[in-house]
């Protein structure tokens, strides 16, 4: 399943190899929560941020846009021409590349310049998230690598339920550069953190490698590309103008406290993945994508209750927080020894869906108006059951091997 240089039996031994480390996965969960943030804290300060560049809100949003275009185009190639370094320095490089970009968007006033920043950050996206998740798994003995996967990836839901709320608030109160410099703060904290208790690990030899094409056709692999492409889309077009879409219920002003409340849905979402993973893969699959459609379905036809609004983000997190861990533990699963190459590819299509939600949101509040963001969701999300309903024997089996 795994394709590095090192095997498991490197690991520790014995009733140390029950235990995972924690400190270490900790500081994954931490890198995890600093690019998640960076890449979504300008859905919560959105209407700040266009009025303070001179720009549109559909042109602001689209510094989300920017963001994951920049991992799109570059993680395929960059985990390439990475793959034989040592890991540990690669972490920290795309770190350090983190802060570099939240503190000039923080510090700039010009629209363009603070569309490169994001660019870069994206680019480092890219590194970090082909990276993670494969890192996890190493550190952790094989019946405990979803687990180890799953507190990784507890970052999202922390960088929802918390980081963006906070984020939010701190935007409204002290102006949103404070929050970028925040973030940049954070990542020096954990740079130290990464460096004095994340494990290293050699790279991969050039033999080793599996092209990245060849991994297509590795059964499986297909149909959980295929749904974390369009099921990201979905997430995405709500997601980046969900503020817009609050102020246009009336809701404006409870956009933090409404970010709050799926961020803890998240949570508990990422809590129950965590728990059954390794033998629910396909039921979690399934319940994922049924949650986010209820949500989207009551925010299409009730969304002029506050109270309804508020049911609808629960269930959107409950859906939405385990989505990442479940679908880097398929991709992972299905890859086998083409594990790394399915990851990279895992990472940007999800990108390139990330960009694909912030000009597709951008096109329908400009043509149908935000009322139109959770039937987008709906129709998206048709698909994507059928495929995860249809792949049960590679991609989303009913028992992981």
């Amino acid at each position: 399943m795994r394709n590095d240089a090192t095997p498991l039996a490197a690991s520790p031994t014995g009733s140390e190899q029950r235990k995972l480390p924690m400190a270490a996965l900790l500081a994954l969960a931490t890198a995890v929560f600093v690019t998640s943030l960076t890449e979504t804290l300008p859905a919560g300060v959105l209407p700040a941020m266009s009025a303070d560049l001179g720009v549109s809100e559909p042109a602001m949003g689209q510094s989300v846009t920017i963001y994951a275009i920049g991992t799109a185009l570059t993680a395929i190639p960059l985990t390439a021409a990475t793959a034989g370094w040592r890991r540990k320095r690669l972490l920290l490089t795309a770190m350090a590349a983190f802060a570099v970009a939240n503190t000039v968007t923080a510090v700039s006033a010009n629209f363009p310049v603070t569309m490169v920043a994001r660019f870069v950050a994206g680019v480092a996206a890219g590194l970090a998230w082909a990276l993670l998740a494969g890192y996890a798994r190493r550190m952790a003995p094989v019946h405990l690598q979803g687990k180890a996967i799953a507190i990784a990836m507890a970052g999202i839901p922390v960088a929802l339920s918390l980081g963006v709320p906070a984020g939010t608030f701190l935007g409204q109160a002290l102006g949103w550069q404070v929050a970028f410099l925040i973030m940049t703060v954070l990542t020096v904290v954990l740079l130290l953190w990464i460096t004095a208790v994340v494990p290293d690990y050699p790279g991969q030899p050039r033999g080793g490698r599996t092209p990245m094409l060849r991994t297509l056709r590795v059964p499986g692999v297909a149909p959980v590309l295929f749904v974390t492409l369009v099921f990201v889309l979905a997430h995405t077009i709500l997601y980046t103008y969900i503020a817009t879409f609050l102020d246009r219920l009336g809701m404006g002003g409870s956009t933090d406290l409404v970010l709050l409340v799926f961020g803890a849905a998240s949570l508990a979402s990422i809590w129950i993945v965590a728990a059954h993973i390794n033998r629910r893969l396909r039921a979690l699959t399934i319940a994922s994508t049924v949650l986010v459609a209820a949500a989207a379905a009551v925010l299409a036809v009730l969304a002029g209750s506050p109270a309804l609004v508020y049911v609808a983000v629960t269930l959107w997190g409950l859906g939405w927080g385990g989505a990442p861990t479940l679908l880097q533990t398929a991709v992972g699963d299905a890859g086998g020894e083409a594990a790394d190459a399915a990851q990279a590819m895992l990472v940007t299509l999800w990108n390139a869906a990330m960009a694909g939600g912030g000009v597709v949101g951008g096109v329908l509040l400009g043509l149908l108006g935000a009322t139109s963001f959770p039937w987008s969701v709906l129709a998206l999300l048709a698909p994507v059951l059928v495929v995860v309903l249809a792949a049960r024997t590679h991609g989303f089996p009913g028992r992981r091997s």
